[in-house]
């Protein structure tokens, strides 16, 4: 067994209580591996990040809230965050999730039945229920950070810009930016605002749409083509992908993924009500929603442009019938010239 030394650690090394059995993933800017707590003979998960970041104040304050944040959470469709006896360098340790990603499952599945996509739907959402209740919004959430267990169970991992809304905002710089992936990010987060509640949802309803339409609601080809669709387009509707989708199933994505926070659920809870009683969805006329800020400047340029061009041309006019009838005389006559003062005439 090879001892703990200061640099980047591979399977087989020994840190503190805990021996690295088999490298898992790479998730963000640290490597998770699987491991044995000599403690406690338990079988846990290490998120590492690479040594040199420990000198990073910014990222060990995100880094040491992640961990903060994930010892707190006490939730069946939450990946525990443990606490070891001590620790010789930064690291995180979590309960180990047996089972796959979600993202691993719809690769290969590609769309799921509408009733299996809307029971996983309903565990993360009631995951988000207890989240915001205890002031922790996501932020990242995404089928890469969904484990389903072999029982079907999903648990939610990656708090790793999980945001506190009790404690103080970090502002150091990279951190106040976009944060989170662009096929999930609400707009609100695309113009790098902090989010809330309902930027999860909004997440929750893009990952709803996938799973039922093996698709996105926005087609782009870049990250950045992405995000300027979610502030400008109008969502494919599901239906048009899946046409025998049952039109409530179809609301309740539409609105989880309303452009506007203020026209989306308000709350996890009254997007799981839904989810748990479509019957009770009430159908919205989706024929007048707000126009994309694109189309709003470009019809304004159409009416702006000729009305103010109007507006000049009737105000010239105006000016000039004035002035044809405006005279220091009665009568309305021409005014008189003062050849005096005009010599030559």
């Amino acid at each position: 067994m090879a001892a703990t030394r200061m640099r980047d650690l591979i399977a087989g090394d020994r840190l503190d209580q805990y021996e690295l059995t088999e490298f898992l993933a790479r998730s963000g800017m640290a490597s998770i591996f699987k491991a044995i707590d000599h403690a406690t003979g338990a079988t846990v998960a290490l998120k590492i990040p690479p040594l040199h970041y420990e000198s990073d104040i910014a990222f060990y304050q995100r880094f040491e809230r992640e961990e903060k944040i994930g010892q707190r959470l006490e939730h069946p469709n939450v990946v525990r965050v443990l606490k070891p006896e001590k620790k010789s360098r930064m690291y995180l340790v979590m309960e180990f999730a047996e089972g796959r990603s979600l993202r691993a499952v719809m690769k290969e599945r590609r769309r799921l039945p509408v009733d299996e996509a809307l029971r996983l739907a309903r565990q993360i959402c009631s995951a988000l229920v207890y989240l915001h209740a205890q002031g922790i919004v996501h932020r990242d959430l995404k089928p890469d950070n969904v484990i389903i267990g072999d029982d079907g169970q999903i648990k939610l991992l990656d708090f790793g810009i999980a945001m506190d809304e009790s404690a103080r905002r970090l502002t150091w710089f990279g951190l106040s930016a976009p944060v989170g992936t662009p096929d999930y990010m609400a707009p609100e987060q695309v113009r790098g605002r902090r989010g809330d509640a309902r930027t999860d949802v909004y997440a929750l309803g893009t990952i709803l749409y996938e799973m039922i339409t093996a698709a996105l609601p926005f087609a782009a080809p870049s990250g950045q083509s992405m995000m300027r669709a979610k502030l400008n387009e109008d969502p494919r509707p599901p239906s048009e992908i899946v046409p025998d989708l049952d039109p409530k199933v179809q609301e309740t994505i539409l609105r989880a993924i309303e452009r506007s926070p203020r026209e989306r659920y308000a709350t996890a809870k009254e997007m799981l009500d839904d989810l748990e009683d479509p019957s009770r969805v009430v159908l919205r006329d989706r024929s007048r929603t707000e126009q994309p800020l694109l189309a709003r400047i470009r019809i304004s340029r159409r009416v702006v442009g000729p009305g103010l061009l109007t507006v000049v041309i009737g105000a010239l006019l105006l000016l000039t019938w004035a002035m044809g009838r405006t005279s220091p005389r009665s009568g309305g006559a021409a005014p008189a010239v003062d050849t005096e003062s005009h010599p030559g005439r």
